[in-house]
């Protein structure tokens, strides 16, 4: 069997997109080489969600980054989970954790980080950050380490 037969979304032209938060959404395929550590990183300048108290847009660059272990996310289903999110009310900090949990239940990754780069609303930028690692590994030390030192060199944000 092909491994894409198990995708339904990656090649199919009549998607029709969620515009409410669906993990659901979210398609794995096999690792075909579960013996390396290597990162893959997703950049997705586009993230919008609502304030869940104004539902007023928020508007973000969402970076993705993880070691996989058996399975990987499909690039076409993370952009529609992503897109889910337009009309989800939730805090910056709640979205960030929820995409994260969603993809430690879908891959189960070695690692895995997600930060959100928030364009300022009322004059202030939020950008959480957070990540995991398998529990006692190498991964879960790297993980605490990247948690305590993530943010002592910032990047230049372009995306505001």
């Amino acid at each position: 069997m092909n491994p894409s037969d198990k995708l339904s979304l990656l090649g199919n032209q009549n998607i029709a997109y969620a515009f409410d938060y669906n993990p659901n959404i979210l398609e794995a395929f096999d690792n075909k080489h579960p013996e390396n550590d290597y990162f893959v990183k997703f950049n997705c300048p586009e993230f919008t969600s609502l304030c869940p108290i104004t539902s007023q847009p928020d508007f973000a660059t969402i970076y993705i980054s993880y070691i996989p272990a058996i399975k990987m996310v499909e690039s076409k289903s993370l952009k529609l989970y992503l897109f889910s999110f337009r009309n989800h009310g939730g805090f910056h900090e709640d979205c960030i954790n929820i995409i994260m949990k969603d993809l430690i239940a879908l891959m189960a990754p070695k690692y895995i980080e997600v930060w959100g780069k928030f364009t300022p609303r009322g004059g202030i930028s939020i950008d959480p950050y957070a990540n995991y690692g398998l529990p006692k590994s190498k991964y879960e030390e790297m993980a605490q380490y990247r948690l305590l030192n993530h943010d002592l060199y910032p990047e230049t944000i372009t995306n505001r």
